[in-house]
């Protein structure tokens, strides 16, 4: 399915990004089929929590550098985002190994984040000369504040899991022997939850920590498609390629 394996067991949905040769980078057929997913989920009364995962070494390591079609990608990520915000419905992130560039934003997207220890966080745009998305710039302060979502963005820290924890970025962490045992301890219990309490709860967080989310969207999508016209996205691309790390200009 594009990128996206899903199932079901009971009233859980399951989604996996299932790129692991890619690090479950996202193009836009797999964003669009996570999207209709997460629609789907919506009009399902027998779904009662979303659990979104990577299959492989990776949560998701962001946008598609390797010239896959990406055509569309940011309002794609962006309409994703706000598919998870909107859904009535509780969605955990299971979060192991990396959760980078646009990955970070959808993991934060989500109402709770069961990260492994190993796992980390990594606003990685401005390593190749762009800008959060996906709402990033919104999701990342409303967790962090902003002085430590500046701190992400402009110089591109990978945050650990447990600080990420200690921060208030995400709502779980543990050792990663127990990750999949914490995981469905945390699933189940949602499931089995009270379903117009959740999607009440729901309104209410992001009525008062994402009020703008949409128009944070709509400034992040301009300055992206500006910055991929830029010499220094060119150059970042081909650093990113090359591995070794990019000589910006500011052109």
């Amino acid at each position: 399915m594009n990128g996206v394996s899903a199932g079901r067991e009971g009233a859980v949905l399951r989604l996996t990004l299932n790129r692991p040769e890619k690090l479950n980078a996202v193009d836009t057929p797999l964003l669009n089929t996570l999207l209709a997913a997460f629609r789907d989920a919506g009009e399902d009364d027998s779904v009662r929590v979303v659990l979104l995962t990577g299959a492989g070494r990776a949560f998701c390591s962001g946008g598609d550098l390797t010239g896959g079609d990406t055509k569309g990608a940011v309002l794609a990520a962006n309409e994703v985002v706000r598919a998870i915000t909107d859904l009535p419905k509780p969605v955990v992130a299971g979060v192991h190994g990396p959760a980078v560039g646009f990955g970070c934003s959808l993991a934060l997207a989500c109402d709770l984040v069961v990260a492994a220890r190993s796992a980390f966080f990594q606003l990685a745009f401005s390593k190749v000369g762009l800008m959060p998305d996906g709402g990033a710039s919104a999701l990342v302060p409303a967790s962090i504040g902003r002085a430590r979502a500046a701190r992400m963005a402009m110089t591109a820290e990978k945050v650990s899991a447990t600080t990420a924890f200690e921060w208030g970025m995400i709502s779980h962490v543990v050792d990663d022997a127990g990750y999949a045992g914490e995981l469905e301890r945390v699933i189940q219990p949602v499931a089995a939850g009270p379903t117009q309490s959740h999607r009440w709860i729901k309104r209410a967080l992001a009525a008062a920590a994402l009020p703008d989310l949409e128009a944070v969207q709509a400034v992040e999508a301009e300055g992206q498609q500006r910055l991929v016209g830029s010499s220094d996205f060119a150059e970042g691309k081909r650093a990113f390629r090359e591995r070794r790390d990019a000589e910006f200009t500011g052109r």
